[in-house]
């Protein structure tokens, strides 16, 4: 239950454990970053004060946290340390 609500019920199928569903989300958020930022800023707004959730807001990549597109659009706006998965540049 602590995963956010944004996946459409018709792209779910198969395995909906907590690694597989994260999976699924982060390659959705990746999806629809076509999208105006506007409207990717509006699907993640309502889980700005969620718990931080690794593999969807961050990896640890060699010891070091790395925050993903999801907790960048969570944030809401660009904090001007040129991170990698910025959506806002």
């Amino acid at each position: 239950m602590a995963l956010p609500n944004i996946l459409p019920l018709s792209q779910t199928d198969g395995c909906l454990c907590r690694v597989c569903l994260t999976a699924k989300l982060k390659a959705y958020i990746e999806t629809i970053s076509t999208l105006p930022i506007e409207e990717q800023l509006a699907l993640a707004q309502p889980f700005k004060h969620s718990n931080t959730i690794e593999g969807l807001d961050y990896d640890i990549e060699n010891g070091l946290l790395v925050m993903n597109r999801w907790a960048h659009l969570k944030r809401g706006s660009c904090c001007g340390n040129g991170c990698r998965h910025c959506p806002y540049s």
